[in-house]
């Protein structure tokens, strides 16, 4: 958190006890102050066809910590266009009580999956990606770090029949054939029904391990892990840096992470997601038809759809796909290129949602920045909420310096990241229950 800055949690000082009204929740977002800056309050104006336009309280402030690395250790794995552990768990903590069923369809990395599990709520999860319940599920149920290391010293990390060539634009030889190695073990595993919590918790790490701009990764200096550039793009880089892969240890940098995201795992948090995980599903389907989750089950959606034109997740996610034996052309992702598509999926996702929240429960629609602030799609989804029966209660933007440098792709602090979450709250109608 920052200096002088007062987390919102501190203000009416009301913790995990009980899910609150949306009037004190209202109350709370205009109560607040940080370094002396009060909570602009306006209105988002939506055109709604013939009717007349509707009119959404808006709050704007820096609501919750813009620092990197703030949360839970067992958060700090990358996916493309993930937000921070504090956007779900601020709507979390104030719109549900302890064993509440809170729901992510868009689940990515599973930060509001892991965020509800380590809260004490009851978390489901669902997207179409398979990548994402290999990221998602090990974090519900962290082995140990010894049983780690003794897994690895059990796996042959020199012996490697498929090694693909074009694969060294990435890594060094004896890199490349550990890497190998340890894909045949963990397919072998699966193909045989034996794959356990230790091998899927190795699975994820490496996966999360393949390429990045650091030496604590598998590969040569290249894109952000949470997303893969092409073989012929990754030479260019090696070309123009003057670099070749260098020799990294696949077990040492797998055990180190292990380590690094296992650091907070005490007694409270391991017994949070091990009551978490027993009743825990993860699903692997299309978020507009979910007919295995029950009807009036969920009190309350966190997520972020598909940005608009903004991310390639099948280009990106090509080399986890590799790794995990999964076939990327089967995976049928949702990618829009146009605002009224966008608005048309956006709306069969939301007659969902009104199927399986409770009366009176709620949706935390985070909407990000895209086009560089030029398209604001809180005011695009606004109307699709209303389509599926669910009214626009209010909109959150939290506001704050972009406080990660990328210089990969030459963008510094302020400029072109994402400044803001813009959050749509809506309300499913009728007795909330108590």
């Amino acid at each position: 958190m920052s200096p002088g800055q007062l987390s919102l949690f501190d203000v009416a000082g009301t913790g995990p006890h009980g899910a609150r009204s949306l009037e004190s929740f209202r109350r709370e977002l205009r109560a607040f102050r940080w370094r002396n800056r009060r909570t602009d309050v306006r209105a988002t104006t939506v055109e709604a066809g013939e009717r007349a336009p509707l009119s959404v309280e808006t709050f704007v402030n820096e609501f919750w910590t813009s620092r990197q690395r703030a949360a839970h250790s067992l958060h700090e794995i990358s996916y493309r266009a993930c937000f921070k552990p504090q956007l779900p768990g601020f709507f979390i903590e104030r719109l549900t009580r302890p064993g509440d069923r809170v729901y992510d369809p868009f689940m990515g990395r599973g930060t509001t999956v892991l965020e509800a599990a380590l809260m004490g709520r009851a978390p489901l999860g669902c997207d179409v990606n398979p990548l994402s319940a290999i990221l998602v599920a090990p974090r519900l149920e962290p082995p140990a770090v010894e049983e780690v290391r003794r897994r690895l010293e059990e796996i042959s990390f020199s012996q490697a029949a498929e090694r693909p060539e074009d694969l060294r634009a990435f890594y060094h030889p004896e890199t490349l054939r550990e890497l190998c190695a340890l894909r045949a073990h963990l397919l072998a595993r699966e193909a045989a029904g034996a794959l356990d919590r230790v091998d899927r918790w190795i699975r994820m790490v490496a996966v999360n391990r393949l390429t990045g701009h650091s030496p604590g990764f598998f590969s040569v200096y290249t894109l952000p892990p949470n997303q893969a550039v092409s073989v012929e793009a990754q030479r260019k880089i090696n070309a123009r840096r003057g670099q070749s892969p260098p020799r990294r240890s696949v077990p040492a940098l797998i055990l180190r992470k292990t380590r690094a995201l296992l650091a907070d795992c005490d007694a409270a948090s391991r017994a949070a997601l091990a009551a978490a995980a027993r009743g825990c599903r993860l699903i692997t389907a299309d978020a507009g038809s979910t007919p295995g989750i029950e009807t009036g089950s969920v009190e309350l959606v966190v997520t972020s759809p598909p940005f608009l034109d903004v991310v390639d997740y099948a280009a990106d996610n090509w080399l986890r796909c590799w790794f995990c034996g999964i076939d990327p052309k089967a995976v049928r992702l949702t990618v829009v290129k146009s605002l009224e598509e966008w608005k048309a999926e956006m709306t069969r996702v939301f007659i969902e949602f009104a199927r399986v929240l409770r009366p009176g429960g709620f949706v935390a629609f985070e909407v990000g920045e895209v086009r560089r602030g030029r398209v604001l799609l809180e005011e695009a989804v606004i109307p699709c909420g209303a389509r599926a029966g669910l009214q626009a209660e209010l909109v959150l933007v939290n506001r704050q310096r972009f406080t990660k440098t990328a210089n990969c792709w030459g963008v510094r602090n302020g400029e072109l990241g994402t400044n803001t979450n813009r959050i749509v709250l809506f309300l499913k109608p009728g007795a909330r229950r108590r």
